[in-house]
């Protein structure tokens, strides 16, 4: 068995792959720069945690010592810029660190290259493919297209644009040949590499069994959730932009990153070759095709079991900052609204209240204006409202709650949010759970750091609606507590 490090264990794939390494009897250590965002996940307490980031060279290396397979599962997708350049730094100190380590083998999952034109993030994922092959330590780069399963971003698109839109004209790109593959095989995949011997420094093409375009998965993604049959009308004139644009309204995946998905279809991505079959056989019964794929992940949204959702990754461009404390904040502006009120519940009925805002049991004040809030969001380039929750019922650090990002969780006491909608300034919301002698008190704390004056003028020109709407939640949110304690257990 191997000692294996993972980067990227808060986002889809990498949260996936922890617990099939150690199923598999291997020893884990994740790599992360926000170690909190770990700390809720079930397999937890069986991983080590090294606090790194990938274009650190001192730490990275600290962050390998004694590994012998490392897991590169970072990209900057969705973000604006120089993220190729941010890419290519990452990628070089990783290699450089993991050859001083003297780690044996790095395993990197990038996309399908297409002969034709690469899209920039497309190009950007073969570069750091390339530099790792290039590197000290043996590489395999597994270049997948499209991967399909609950949570996605690919999937959560192809999901919506379907289940919503029956007839729809749709651009070039729907005609696009393209190879799917389950996430299922992808983790298989990943994780026989841990065990794979001898020294292997190549890339792979990895693809499910079916070559289809996106209008022929449309209509057998309709088919498998017993959708009527779609009508599809290709246009020439949307490009990749105004593409990801029309994605953005209609899906929950933003504009950011459904662009580089929209560049990424624009090209033929079929497997030219199935060479990895020498060292990962193929299952017994094959790999998974696309309909079955679809059913597997349907069957995990149906049944509330999604490990991991593209939302799991921080948005590009998202704040990040925790919540300031007042000795380091001295001199700033911090604008603050805070209410409270007692309730007619126990502090757990409370609790369960608290933890289950948002998502479809929204916010308990004016849903329009949340609403309206979340589509100027949207059209900003904002995620809106749409990510929902990946549990309906329970909450841990790093979950995304529609346009918030859990930063801070204590069961029973306290739930932090930070904002990731588009504003000028910082934002955090906490919703907490206190005891007055022997009454339940619900406490709200709404905190706005601004940049600039446009960011005082935001707070000050919002001020009117923070009073309706922050006004109302503490009253609703003691009237769901109150209803929830009045009704019958069993």
């Amino acid at each position: 068995m191997a000692r294996c490090l993972v980067t990227g264990a808060t986002g889809y794939i990498g949260g996936r792959l922890v617990p099939e390494l150690l199923a598999a009897g291997h020893e884990v250590r994740c790599m992360a720069r926000s170690p909190d965002r770990l700390r809720d996940l079930p397999w937890a307490d069986r991983v080590q945690v090294a606090v790194a980031d990938a274009t650190d060279p001192e730490r990275s290396r600290a962050a390998l010592d004694g590994v012998e397979v490392a897991y590169y599962l970072v990209h900057t997708m969705g973000a604006t810029g120089r993220f190729a350049e941010r890419d290519r730094l990452a990628a070089r100190t990783f290699a450089e660190a993991a050859a001083r380590a003297g780690v044996r083998r790095i395993v990197y999952l990038g996309g399908l290259v297409p002969d034709e034109r690469l899209s920039p993030h497309l190009r950007s994922r073969a570069e750091v493919g390339e530099i790792f092959l290039r590197g000290d330590v043996p590489a395999v780069v597994l270049r997948a297209a499209m991967i399909i399963g609950s949570g996605s971003a690919s999937f959560e698109m192809l999901r919506y644009l379907t289940e919503r839109l029956p007839v729809m004209t749709t651009p070039r790109w729907v005609r696009s040949r393209t190879q799917p593959i389950a996430v299922r095989d992808v983790l298989r995949y990943l994780t026989a590499w841990a065990g794979v011997p001898g020294t292997v420094n190549r890339a792979f093409d990895i693809g499910g069994p079916d070559v289809l375009t996106y209008a022929g998965m449309m209509h057998g993604y309709a088919s498998v959730a017993g959708l009527p049959r779609r009508v599809i009308i290709p246009v020439p004139l949307l490009s990749p932009r105004l593409s990801s644009l029309w994605v953005g309204l209609v899906t929950p995946v933003p504009p950011g990153i459904a662009r580089p998905l929209v560049e990424s279809l624009r090209n033929e991505a079929v497997c030219r070759e199935h060479d990895i079959a020498r060292y990962v056989p193929d299952p017994p019964d094959g790999l998974i095709g696309f309909r079955q794929a679809v059913a597997l992940a349907l069957t995990k949204i149906k049944g509330a079991d999604v490990a991991t959702r593209w939302s799991s990754a921080s948005v590009p461009g998202a704040p990040s900052e925790p919540l300031p404390t007042d000795p380091a904040w001295a001199g700033g502006s911090l604008y603050v609204d805070e209410r409270s009120r007692e309730v007619a519940a126990a502090p757990q009925t409370l609790w369960q209240v608290i933890e289950g805002i948002g998502g479809n049991n929204g916010w308990y004040s004016f849903p329009v204006a949340w609403q309206a809030r979340g589509l100027l969001d949207r059209l900003v380039g904002g995620v809106g409202l749409r990510r929902g929750r990946r549990d309906a019922a329970r909450l841990r650090v790093g979950d995304s709650i529609d346009f918030w990002r859990v930063e801070e969780v204590l069961p029973g006491r306290l739930l932090r949010l930070r904002a990731e909608m588009r504003l000028p300034g910082l934002a955090w919301l906490e919703l907490g759970v206190t005891r007055s002698g022997d009454r339940t008190v619900y406490t709200q704390r709404a905190i706005f750091h601004p940049r600039g004056l446009l960011g005082h003028l935001y707070w000050w020109a919002i001020s009117p609606f923070h009073g309706l709407i922050f006004g109302r939640m503490p009253v609703n949110v003691a009237a769901a507590a109150a209803r929830n304690e009045s009704r019958p257990s069993g």
